[in-house]
């Protein structure tokens, strides 16, 4: 995905959930049954992307994305949850709801 596409994505009044990871990381991959499941339980409420760091570093720079996962929660281009290491689908589904 490009950096430009990621931007129009954000923005969006959709809230938008993205998984900053890298191909290398242990964790990274914990996440994505992960994300799935939490595709299946929010539904339209909110879409996830997946960004590889390594593949978008001005995006990952652009966010101060240190560590992977790190995963960010927007809506209308600003950052309204942030939260970095492997986090559970149900507890991201309550963060979903909230902004909601």
């Amino acid at each position: 995905m490009a950096h430009g596409n990621f931007s129009t994505l954000v923005n969006s009044e959709k809230l938008t959930f993205v998984d900053f990871s890298a191909e290398w990381c242990g964790p990274c991959k914990t996440m994505a049954p992960i994300l799935e499941d939490l595709k299946s339980r929010i539904g339209d409420k909110a879409r996830i992307i997946k960004i590889d760091i390594d593949r978008n570093p001005q995006a990952a720079a652009a966010y101060q994305v240190q560590s992977v996962p790190t995963l960010m929660l927007f809506k209308n281009g600003n950052v309204v949850w942030r939260q970095s290491g492997v986090v559970p689908a149900h507890f991201l589904q309550q963060v979903i709801n909230e902004h909601a």
